[in-house]
Order: structure tokens, then sequence, then C-alpha cells
């Protein structure tokens, strides 16, 4: 049901969009139309970077749009594929989730060809693009819900070679934390299609919240340009944290469900450690106080387990069953090799 006017088989740099079906009130024969970037020189692996797969989002989809003007096809070997804001009607409502269908594009996959827009994306994804690509960097960050120690992230995929390949690159994004995750919040998640497919996938947790400092866009920039160097699609110079003279990335994990804490009770949460602060079990790690009841006590939340705090609730008002906090434990390296 997506047409568009790329050719994916063709060298240089095609700029166009995915026109995506959607009838409405006052459009019989509309399209969502998401604008994609194709750049393309000669041999070599086909990479695959998507931002706004959440439309709250906004670090991954600047530094991909960023990517889209200032490249020239002269810069690569193989094939960069750039689709700077995924969930187009969410980038354009400031919303996670899609204003047109009300879905959750990481919840989408595997999608269906004639579904709604969002299932549509999906589908598209799976069956064209990922087929194409050696590997897929989706870049994401806390949204206006959670605010993350900026980082990058994976998956713990079976294959010992895939997972091999994913931990170097994810390594890449030169973060002083990295950080691997667990799905407690349901199924069909873009990376676990692409996993599921052989593909390499680094993902992103960079920040969050309404506002984004400079030096949250300088990692999302800096990481995006070093992975891409890294897999061999950009040229460069490859950097390493002892390049930057910097110490190695601290490796955490949440592969349990008691690393990410709900709210008990709906009321106004107040963190009470810094992002990056390493905790200990038991230890508070924020209150819940009762806006009708400012006699009570306030809900204490207490860290699961030794580790660190790896992101915090953004909007103080929380609701009964809102995730407040993660505690990441560390790991090292070797351990998952």
């Amino acid at each position: 049901m997506i047409i568009t006017s790329i050719d994916y088989s063709k060298n240089g740099k095609q700029q166009s969009f995915l026109r995506v079906p959607y009838s409405h009130n006052l459009g019989g024969w509309a399209n969502v139309m998401i604008p994609i970037t194709v750049l393309a020189r000669g041999e070599g692996p086909t990479v695959l970077v998507l931002g706004g797969n959440h439309g709250d989002e906004y670090q991954g989809q600047i530094a991909a749009m960023r990517l889209a003007r200032e490249l020239s096809s002269d810069a690569i070997h193989g094939r960069l594929i750039l689709i700077p804001s995924l969930n187009f009607p969410a980038a354009k409502a400031a919303t996670r989730l899609s204003p047109l269908d009300g879905m959750n594009m990481n919840r989408a996959f595997p999608g269906n060809a004639e579904g709604s827009v969002t299932s549509q994306i999906a589908h598209y994804l799976t069956h064209t693009v990922f087929p194409m690509s050696d590997a897929i960097i989706d870049i994401h960050s806390g949204g206006r819900s959670m605010d993350f120690v900026p980082c990058s992230h994976m998956h713990l995929v079976p294959d010992r070679t895939q997972r091999r390949r994913m931990l170097e690159a994810m390594l890449a994004w030169n973060t002083d934390f990295s950080f691997l995750y667990t799905d407690i919040a349901g199924s069909g998640l873009l990376p676990v299609e692409a996993e599921n497919q052989g593909k390499t996938v680094v993902t992103t947790e960079l920040g969050g919240g309404e506002g984004v400092p400079a030096s949250v866009h300088r990692i999302a920039q800096g990481g995006l340009r070093n992975v891409l160097m890294h897999l061999g699609v950009l040229e460069g110079d490859l950097q390493t944290r002892e390049s930057l003279g910097k110490p190695p990335a601290i490796l955490t994990q949440a592969l349990h469900a008691d690393n990410y804490l709900l709210a008990p009770e709906s009321g106004v949460f107040e963190v009470a450690v810094d992002l990056g602060d390493r905790v200990s079990r038991g230890q508070p790690v924020g209150y819940i106080h009762h806006l009708e009841r400012p006699d009570r006590d306030p809900e204490t939340i207490e860290s699961s387990r030794n580790g660190f705090l790896i992101t915090a609730r953004v909007p103080c008002l929380t609701q009964q069953g809102d995730c407040v906090a993660v505690i990441g434990e560390e790991v090292a390296v070797e351990s998952l090799l």
C-alpha cells in the first residue's frame, strides 16, 4: 500500500517521501508523507537510521535530519537510509502514540499492509526495508514521560555472533553508560522484529523530557556518526572512549521485572537521587506524595537491587502503575559474550 519514488538500487543521493494511504473527513485520497533520504555509493553495508519511532522523542529526529542535509553520497560506502520521523503524525503532534490511530509504533510489528497508518508503516519496514538492511539504528529517548542518563542500549539476543556485533556497535556510541533491557510492556517491538531477521540492531535512550540540553544533542549526533563509521557505511576517523581519554563505559542491565519500579499509588512523584547515581538495595530513590492527604507520609519507592538509577519519571503527577524509575545492575562485558 505504501509507495515511494525512491529507487533503493540507485547510487547517489535521493530525497523523497514514503506515501501512506490515509482517508479522513476532508481528504478521501490523502496520504501521510514521511520524509526519507537514501545515500548510496558502490559496495558496502546497508544501514537504516530511524528517529521518531515515538513522536515526542526529538534527539534522534534532529540527528537524522542533520545527516540528511549535510551528507553527500561521496562519504558513503554502501547505502545509508535515513527516516528521521518514522511515526510522522506523532512527531507533528509531539505525542508518543499516533494521533491518527492511537497506536504505539514500537508495539506495531510486524504490521499489516491493509491496517491503519501505523500498522502499514510497520509492515513496510518489516517486509521491504529490514530485509535489505544489514544494521538498524533506532534512536529513542524517554520522551515526555521519562528522563534517562544518556545511554546506548540493546537486547540480549540468543545468537552469540549477532550479540557480539550488536554489543560492539552499541559501545561505539561512546556514551558513559550502556544498558541491556527487557520488555515489560508488551510485544511487537521494532528492534525485536529486526533482531529476529538477524540484523545488527543498535538502540538508545538519550535523555528525555520536553527540553533537550545541547550536551545531549552532541551525544546523539556525535554518537550516531561514530556508529555509522564503526559499521563501515560512513567515512571518517573512528573514535573510542580510550581515544577520547574517557574510562570504559559502565555496562548495566535491567532484565528482571523488579528492576522497573512502578508506582503503587497515584500521587506526586519526588525523585530522591540523581540520574547515574549508584544506589543500594532498599535505598529510597523517590517518594509519592498524596495531594488530598498532605498529613499522610509519602509512599517510599525503594531500590530493588544494587546498581545505578538509569531513568526516572519526568512528570511529577503520577498514576498508579506508572514506571517511576529503573535500576540497572552493573555487568562485565565478558559475561555477555
